[in-house]
């Protein structure tokens, strides 16, 4: 196998099912099994590759849309101990697209729920899109309990970076941006995410359905700078649609639930962390003049600009360069970033 080719597939060497409300028991599950908890969040987790390897948590986008199969495949098995999990409402994560109790001060306080269950001191962060957020925002919390951050298709949660997502993404993908809105009563286009949302948490399943399919087909055709059937079609199915569309639109209408001063105004926590950013030329959900911003605002980080891509985390030159960025804190690296 080339460098910077996914690694081949691997099954977890333990997964589980873990309460995240007090009192919560879950269902008891094996790897690969489906929860039916009766109330509160339950949270889906699940390690591949070395148990005694450096460890690194591995951050899913959205908010909402879960981690998939082939996200193991970006780490070494024989160096990394990789945890993956579903962030509450998403994925195999329990009550899907569940809004209650669902922000992103909460979701930090998950990563550490989950963390002490595991028996982790400190964990290097890899995340894209929402998933560097999260990253973000839980190493300028707890810098302490992280070594190193691989972020990707940089998103700081910003007004302007909203209302780039909703209205100006009709400048490069005129077509499916009229799809996106034409969701919507010309009368409530005033207020796209408002409508959205509105119909997103109906309780009717034929409205909220619809309206999570036309919200991620939208987001995954702007996803890839070539859109493929099958890169939009899995942002279609319902199970993944409606966990990412609701969250999200949940998220956007409270402002990611970030602090007043934002990310940037909270870099001086982990300006010492040592950080690798990978950003798509040619992103347009989240688009690079973020990755340079933050590149700006954090010395220690190294900004690797992929000169043929969009937002995907799969295409050729993203994933490639997310693992040789990896490759800079493995423990046998020739050139040691951690210590």
């Amino acid at each position: 196998m080339s460098r910077g080719d996914l690694f081949p597939e691997i099954e977890p060497f333990a997964a589980g099912y873990l309460p995240l409300e007090p009192g919560h028991v879950p269902s008891q599950v094996k790897a690969g099994g489906h929860a039916q908890p009766d109330t509160g969040h339950v949270m889906y987790w699940e390690q591949v590759g070395r148990p005694d390897g450096r460890p690194v948590l591995f951050l899913h986008g959205g908010p909402g849309a879960g981690a998939g199969i082939v996200h193991r495949r970006f780490f070494d098995p024989a160096v990394w101990r990789v945890v993956i999990y579903d962030q509450r409402g998403a994925g195999r994560s329990r009550p899907q697209g569940s809004l209650a109790r669902n922000d992103t001060p909460t979701l930090i306080e998950d990563i550490e729920t989950l963390r002490r269950h595991l028996g982790i001191d400190s964990w290097l962060l890899f995340g894209g899109s929402w998933g560097s957020t999260l990253a973000l925002s839980y190493a300028q919390a707890h810098p302490d309990r992280v070594l190193a951050l691989v972020l990707r298709g940089i998103f700081l949660g910003r007004r302007r970076e909203l209302d780039w997502f909703l209205h100006g993404l009709q400048a490069v993908f005129p077509d499916a941006h009229a799809d996106f809105a034409g969701h919507i009563p010309e009368a409530e286009r005033g207020d796209l995410l408002g409508a959205y949302l509105s119909r997103l948490t109906d309780p009717d399943p034929a409205i909220h359905l619809a309206a999570a399919r036309a919200w991620s087909v939208y987001e995954g055709t702007c996803s890839t700078l070539l859109p493929t059937p099958t890169s939009v079609a899995g942002f279609a199915r319902h199970r993944a649609a409606l966990g990412l569309a609701r969250i999200e639109a949940h998220y956007f209408r409270n402002g990611l639930f970030l602090p007043p001063e934002g990310l940037l105004g909270r870099m001086h926590r982990i300006a010492h962390l040592p950080g690798e950013i990978v950003q798509g030329r040619y992103d347009m959900v989240c688009p690079p003049v973020s990755a340079f911003d933050l590149a700006s605002a954090w010395p220690a980080a190294r900004l690797t600009v992929v000169p043929d891509a969009g937002h995907s985390a799969l295409e050729t030159g993203t994933r490639r360069a997310l693992i040789l960025a990896l490759d800079r804190f493995r423990p046998d690296a020739k050139t040691l970033a951690l210590g």
